[in-house]
């Protein structure tokens, strides 16, 4: 019997056996990849010619093998850590971060803020790798490369909670550094101690005047500080309880990167 075209278990072309809902299943996650952007199922499914409602079930199969990942508030799919996984030892460090982008870029839109990614580069230094900004007309611009002494700003909090310097030695990094508002070292040492017990840090307008980050760390496979990735917005924008959502918001987002960028 004639197999039909449009049958969802397979056809048959040139004595290969094709089944449809692989060939879907791969068009969707190349259709996300590509896009760079959280996607909702009905968006996908037209764009890609896919009946609706397989394409909706698909998608909740490849969610459940974290292949994709489902925000239940937005109800968009974005690439999952499971995918990430699958291909990680084939991708490089500059293909990992443009993985990392689709999930920056929805942290950014959803909360108004920059999110920028850091990166350790030597004992003295950390670098700005990454940088999204919010889809909003008044928002905070970042240049990639940019450098900051190890201590400095939310992300600095992290690595000196992490690099456990005895005070001695903390009071002289920071003795060096320049603030952009006076800021004591006993208050600095327990802004280290919040993030140690927190994990995750907050700058309120010391590194620049007007602008506040929070910053959560990316920890590697041996539970070392390599990365940290912060919400950047202006002061006053989040403030108590809201700016401690932040915290845990962006804890939650850097716990998803580690799968990506690890």
């Amino acid at each position: 019997m004639k197999e039909r075209e449009d049958d969802d278990s397979g056809s048959r072309s040139a004595g290969t056996v094709i089944v449809k809902p692989v060939v879907n299943a791969i068009r969707i996650l190349q259709h996300l990849t590509e896009s760079g952007s959280p996607e909702r199922s009905s968006d996908m499914a037209r764009a890609l010619s896919i009946n609706p409602s397989t394409c909706f079930n698909i998608l909740r199969t490849l969610a459940s093998e974290e292949m994709v990942s489902f925000d239940p508030v937005s109800k968009t799919y974005t690439p999952g850590l499971g995918l990430a996984r699958l291909v990680g030892h084939l991708v490089s460090q500059g293909q990992r971060l443009d993985v990392a982008q689709p999930l920056m870029q929805d942290f950014a839109a959803r909360f108004h803020v920059t999110v920028t990614l850091w990166r350790q580069m030597s004992s003295e230094r950390i670098v700005l790798v990454k940088s999204e900004t919010s889809p909003t007309d008044l928002r905070i611009d970042m240049a990639i490369g940019q450098r900051l002494p190890i201590l400095m700003g939310a992300s600095g909090r992290l690595f000196a909670a992490h690099m456990k310097l005895d005070e001695d030695a903390m009071r002289t990094v920071f003795d060096r550094m320049r603030w952009a508002r006076p800021l004591d070292f006993r208050e600095y040492c327990d802004q280290v101690q919040h993030a140690r017990d927190h994990g995750w840090a907050m700058d309120d307008g010391y590194f620049s005047a007007g602008i506040m980050a929070i910053a959560a760390p990316i920890h590697d496979r041996n539970g070392e500080l390599s990365f940290t990735i912060s919400a950047v917005m202006f002061r006053g924008q989040y403030i108590g309880d809201e700016a401690m959502k932040i915290g845990e918001e962006i804890s939650r987002l850097a716990e998803k990167l580690s799968n990506l960028l690890m």
